[in-house]
């Protein structure tokens, strides 16, 4: 047992080793970085945070808001959206619903890069590149085929028969799922708000293709800025700038975690 705790420690320390280097790192001077692998700095030194929030043209805090502006405006319509489609999918009957679901399931099978030549010409064609519109405005229109399979498999397993009281109390299919089916779904739809969340702000291929004014820039755009592949670059500053990135999601991920497993394994997609 003893022996197998050692192996895990070492392991757990070997995938964390990375990660711990890149904080140690953001706290020494630019010629230690590199020659010195110790995962505790001699001295906490904060100058490369100072310096590398307002290195750029434009200060850190803007990218930041730009970041949870557009990571705020997914999750609402990756969550409106997706669940009125999967509520459609799961409890309303209507001709064509098992081909249009074969349909949006065979979606998850695209790569990303089949469809982004197309929706690249169509929001240059209309005006919306270099603004936050391409990577929100599809969100609003169910476009994320793996959340709506998520809460189609948790809606299936509620009961029908709050359906079926809520009809002879008179409700509608609105009414049935503003007031029956959504609050009886927080889990699945805190997951699916979490892992918007996560996955947009992470997000550097999208940001990168659709904005071009480092005004709009977002956080992980806006770290490239301190790599220069033809002159110095900042790597005290790009460490101590990507430490600081990696706190929201690490605190989002450390409160929201019970309802990430409770979500996935209600939904039916546990192991």
């Amino acid at each position: 047992m003893a022996l197998r705790h050692v192996l895990l420690a070492a392991g757990a320390f070997f995938m964390l080793y990375p990660l711990l280097w890149m904080v140690a790192s953001s706290f020494k001077p630019e010629s230690a970085i590199f020659t010195d692998l110790s995962i505790i700095p001699h001295h906490l030194n904060p100058e490369n945070y100072i310096n590398g929030w307002n290195a750029l043209q434009v200060s850190f805090s803007r990218f930041y808001w730009n970041s949870f502006l557009i990571a705020i405006l997914v999750v609402i319509g990756n969550v409106m959206t997706c669940s009125l489609t999967a509520y459609a999918f799961a409890r309303l009957k209507f001709r064509g619903r098992n081909i249009l679901f074969a349909l949006m399931m065979m979606t998850l099978m695209l790569p990303y890069h089949v469809t982004l030549i197309p929706q690249y010409v169509l929001f240059l064609n209309i005006g919306w590149v270099d603004t936050i519109l391409p990577l929100v405005v599809p969100k609003f229109m169910a476009v994320d085929a793996f959340f709506i399979f998520l809460m189609v498999q948790f809606f299936r397993g509620l009961p029908r028969e709050l359906d079926e009281a809520a009809k002879i109390d008179g409700c509608g299919p609105w009414r049935i799922y503003w007031m029956i089916i959504l609050p009886l779904s927080k889990p699945v739809l805190a997951t699916a708000a979490i892992f918007s969340f996560l996955w947009t702000w992470n997000d550097f291929f999208g940001p990168l293709i659709y904005l071009n004014d480092i005004a709009n820039y977002t956080v992980p755009l806006a770290l490239r800025a301190f790599v220069d592949s033809t002159g110095t670059s900042a790597w005290g500053q790009l460490f101590a700038m990507s430490t600081l990135a990696l706190a929201p999601i690490f605190f989002f991920f450390l409160f929201f975690q019970r309802l990430i497993i409770k979500g996935v394994a209600m939904s039916g997609l546990k192991g």
